[in-house]
């Protein structure tokens, strides 16, 4: 009896305390961390190779550098990338609990280590060793710590990164949207432009519209510029093919900091940077040359209204002995006696004057204008006045205070005309039908 009542009560146990003992013995075969760091704790490392030059990190005001071989700015997001995988370093399993002979794993020799110092001086050091038969991991241990582990090679290449993989590429470090002048000094003139708020405008040669696109491209190709680093180059060859090179253009980028510089030389079918941020020249992306080769026209807008995708408020077309008018009330638009019109004629109109462009600036051939745009959006805060004089099979337009003179491709127009004949009242409602 006393017998039955022990297997019972045992039994009892067992059922009550299943999951404990599964999450113990699961607990016991997880693979062990190697490291576990607060990253904001770490102050310095130290990577060192056989093969290479020992390279020393550190941080100053919050940002990491390169302090060694040479002082130089670090690639703040690759180095972020290293610290998140040393900081808590995990193992892919433990080979050996207490290894007297480190020859087999090269690691009495290791080819590479990392030396991970905190803000309290206390220093760690892993070292990495031979891949693993499979090839897709490293044997790895702490200095002072007997046991050996493996971890995966994914984890040893964010950690072992060689000068080029940690150094700041960038050729231009101001903030796209930070940048409030750009000059660009080609072969052919000397543009400048400045932003105001949110739009660019082009200052030189001579105040005109900008075509705001082109130039935040022209602003992303500077401020993604980077220099192209190879194991292999000699940097007094690249110095050499530099000052024989052809020059393609000199920007200058300028934000609250300060102005920035860089000149872009082509020599070959090879383009190389100078900047006034980092010594040394360097080769670049045939990107970066072609994105700079540019003229006044590439960045001139060539839309005859600003009005661009918001609805306006009114069109009025004077087309010699025609004239059409539109306005726009809640959803729908009206025409000047009032009545509610198509809501696709209407749509067709509006999409043919936004559509209205330059197929290029011309200085002459505007002569008796024969037909008149006005469109007035933003509440009627914006009111553009555009007027056409034909110019044999093309139209040559102006807008109103501007001398600029845009040549607008002759079916352009004609279909513009073609949908403002189309206007046409919008169908009677329905009428509600009573019940019998």
């Amino acid at each position: 009896m006393v017998v039955l009542l022990g297997l019972m009560a045992a039994l009892y146990w067992s059922n009550r305390h299943p999951k404990s003992a599964e999450t113990a013995e699961a607990s016991s075969d997880a693979p062990p961390k190697i490291l576990t760091l607060k990253e904001d704790d770490i102050a310095k490392i130290d990577l060192k190779r056989k093969d290479a030059g020992e390279i020393a990190l550190a941080k100053n005001a919050g940002k990491w550098q390169i302090d060694a071989p040479q002082r130089l700015a670090a690639d703040q997001t690759t180095v972020s990338t290293m610290l998140s995988s040393l900081s808590s370093l995990n193992s892919q399993r433990l080979v050996e609990e207490k290894a007297t002979d480190l020859s087999p794993y090269g690691l009495a020799a290791p080819p590479f280590e990392a030396d991970i110092t905190e803000k309290d001086n206390k220093t760690q050091k892993l070292l990495l060793g031979d891949n693993t038969p499979t090839g897709n991991a490293v044997y790895a241990k702490l200095e002072g710590d007997p046991r050996v582990f493996t971890v995966s090679s994914y984890e040893k290449n964010s950690i072992d990164k060689s000068l080029n993989d940690l150094r700041d590429k960038r050729l231009i470090t101001a903030s796209q949207d930070k940048i409030s002048k750009v000059e660009l000094i080609t072969r052919k003139q000397d543009i400048e432009f400045g932003r105001n708020k949110d739009e660019w405008q082009i200052i030189k040669p001579k105040p005109l519209r900008a075509d705001g696109t082109q130039v935040e491209d022209l602003v992303r190709n500077l401020t993604d510029a980077k220099m192209e680093l190879g194991t292999s180059d000699d940097p007094k060859k690249i110095a050499a093919a530099f000052a024989s090179a052809a020059p393609v253009a000199t920007a200058k980028v300028t934000d609250e900091s300060g102005t920035q510089e860089l000149q872009v030389r082509k020599n070959k079918e090879d383009y190389y940077a100078k900047s006034s941020i980092v010594d040394g020249v360097y080769k670049v992306p045939s990107t970066v040359g072609t994105g700079l080769d540019k003229n006044l026209d590439d960045f001139r807008n060539k839309k005859l209204f600003d009005f661009g995708f918001n609805e306006p408020n009114k069109i009025e077309i004077d087309d010699g002995s025609k004239k059409y008018f539109m306005t726009h009330g809640g959803d729908d638009w009206w025409n000047g006696s009032s009545q509610k019109l198509d809501a696709g004629s209407a749509q067709d109109v509006v999409d043919k004057v936004r559509d209205l462009s330059a197929a290029k600036f011309v200085d002459s051939g505007f002569t008796q204008p024969s037909i008149e745009l006005t469109v007035t959006a933003s509440d009627g805060k914006r009111v553009e006045k555009v007027l056409l004089a034909k110019s044999g099979d093309n139209y040559i337009a102006k807008r109103d205070g501007e001398p600029s003179l845009y040549q607008i491709d002759g079916k352009t127009v004609s279909d513009l005309e073609k949908a403002a004949e189309n206007l046409k009242p919008a169908a009677p409602a329905n009428p509600t039908k009573l019940p019998k």
